[in-house]
């Protein structure tokens, strides 16, 4: 099955329909995206596509997931980049929809949590993660996958979906896939080509400083005498999670301690 690029979430729907009728033991291995795809994704993809029989890749630019519209601006497209990425693992499915087909609502039904969605990440970006859970939502309910593949970069966010999961009663499995870094240990991001190059230099202190300091508070004092504009450093059951800016870049880690 060559590279299927869909647009609607009606075609998407009825051609899931037909393969599941003509093969409806087969197994679909799901990897929501924004585009922009790098090394992080494509190891996404590959586990996608060795462990199912039918692998699906989403590409959306999600608007409901940002707080800052500038931000949402300044997001990298790759677009023929991204499909030829895709087609070289061997992606059978392309999703790539409008924010019409995918909101027909304009957004006025969302999900949301009331606790750990509104610490880290979600303190400094707020409605952040309500995007995010009512859109994986959405393309679960479309896609209804055997597997779905989330980077353990964005933890609370994994962490988030699969409580969504089993509140929900979803029949889908989280599978963690370990955060893939450059040589200099910064995790790969689609963020990070905004990096200038000085910028890029100091940006796998992020990594090493969570790494190295004994605590996050000396973590923090680290990055900020670096030049960098700390969100948070906070360690949480055992992992360590920052968030940092280097100029118009805001770049997050975490790992374990």
């Amino acid at each position: 099955m060559s590279l299927k690029i869909i647009r609607s979430p009606e075609e998407l729907k009825t051609t899931l329909r037909q393969l599941k009728r003509l093969s409806p033991e087969k197994t679909i291995g799901f990897v929501p995206t924004m585009g922009a795809l790098h090394e992080g994704h494509k190891t996404l993809l590959e586990s996608a596509r060795a462990e199912n029989d039918i692998c699906i890749l989403s590409i959306f630019v999600n608007p409901t997931q940002f707080n800052d519209k500038e931000d949402l601006k300044k997001y990298p497209k790759t677009w023929d980049a991204d499909l030829a990425l895709a087609d070289h693992v061997g992606v059978d499915i392309a999703f790539a929809p409008e924010y019409s087909e995918m909101y027909p609502d304009n957004y006025r039904y969302q999900l949301n949590e009331k606790e750990f969605s509104q610490q880290l990440c979600g303190k400094d970006r707020p409605g952040h993660f309500d995007g995010v859970l009512s859109v994986v939502m959405k393309l679960f309910n479309l896609i209804q996958p055997t597997k779905a593949y989330f980077g353990e970069k964005d933890f609370q966010q994994l962490c988030l979906i699969e409580g969504m999961i089993q509140a929900f009663f979803m029949d889908v499995q989280i599978v963690r896939v370990p955060t893939l870094r450059e040589s200099s240990g910064l995790a790969m991001s689609s963020r990070n080509v905004r990096l200038t190059p000085e910028e890029k230099t100091l940006a796998p202190q992020l990594h090493k400083s969570m790494l190295l300091a004994k605590s996050s508070e000396e973590a923090q004092k680290q990055l900020q005498q670096l030049g960098f504009h700390v969100d948070y450093v906070v360690d949480i059951e055992g992992r360590r999670y920052a968030a940092a800016k280097l100029g118009n870049v805001r770049l997050i880690d975490n790992v374990k301690i």
